[in-house]
């Protein structure tokens, strides 16, 4: 039995805005009912482009009910650049919490978000909310991909394969790929580790180099991680300056005259950046 606290309890016995939209203006499925979860969102937008009404239909258990129910709530009245940033933390926050072993419910809401909101921009998603199209299978009992262990691993910090289970389900059932995906997580954070600890010394922090030195370590982070995501579509992008924290960047191409260009900023770049050069770091589109 499942300890689940009582306002998960609350969104299960009594879940908001069950249903469907029928002139949804964003619509989005993940998950897969022979797996055990599936959620189906729905977003109507007002005419200042914000959140008006949110349903879903839900396949699974308490806990993907619950946080179905919770993610409607949470993104009624955000803009779409608001309802982008929310993540399953956020979900799990307004539930107050979850089990460990139901964290994959959180996370199946937050893709289906994301999707949604993709869908409607029509825009392809880049390792958020579609996982399972991108990178190799790993765990085939749920589909699951190297891509999407890697996004919950770091994103989550998770370091262990029953943290991944938990958030994903990979693993959960035949286990014949518990090794490998012991492999990934080896390998992510013997490179989180060797990116800090270069020559055994403790890394200086990025407020604290000098202007060279923060230059030069961004300009090698867009050069290997950042641009080759954003040629794939068409688009570039150049450093600007820094000041202090914050890095001014300029989208080029296709990502100049996106109208998801803020969410590229946002969720590619700074993401990119704080992922490897420091989590303090902001970004921000020269004017």
């Amino acid at each position: 039995m499942w300890d689940y606290s009582k306002k998960v309890m609350d969104h299960f016995l009594n879940p908001r805005n069950v249903g469907e939209i029928k002139d949804a203006d964003a619509i989005a499925e993940v998950g897969n009912i022979t797996c055990g979860d599936s959620l189906k969102l729905f977003l109507k937008l007002d005419e200042n482009g914000r959140i008006a009404e949110a349903k879903f239909k839900t396949f699974g258990c308490a806990s993907a009910i619950a946080s179905s129910s919770a993610l409607t709530e949470l993104v009624k009245g955000m803009t779409l650049d608001e309802a982008a940033e929310v993540t399953n933390k956020d979900i799990v926050a307004l539930l107050g919490e979850l089990p460990e072993e139901k964290m994959h419910c959180s996370v199946m809401g937050m893709e289906a978000l994301q999707l949604a909101i993709a869908n409607y921009r029509g825009v392809t998603l880049d390792g958020h909310g579609n996982d399972e199209h991108e990178g190799r299978i790993v765990c085939r009992c749920f589909n699951v991909t190297d891509t999407k262990i890697r996004k919950l691993a770091k994103e989550n910090n998770l370091h262990t394969v029953e943290e991944i289970t938990n958030y994903s389900k990979a693993g959960g059932a035949c286990g014949t790929c518990l090794d490998e995906i012991q492999l990934i997580l080896d390998g992510i954070w013997k490179e989180s580790k060797s990116a800090e600890d270069v020559g055994g010394e403790e890394k200086p922090d990025f407020k604290s180099m000098p202007i060279v030195k923060k230059v030069l370590r961004v300009q090698e982070v867009i050069d290997k991680e950042i641009r080759p995501l954003l040629e794939k579509d068409g688009g570039s992008i150049e450093l600007v300056d820094i000041v202090g924290n914050k890095a001014i960047v300029r989208l080029k191409g296709r990502c100049a005259v996106c109208q998801t260009s803020q969410v590229t900023l946002k969720k590619t770049v700074e993401q990119k950046l704080r992922e490897f050069v420091s989590p303090e770091i902001e970004v921000e589109g020269a004017k």
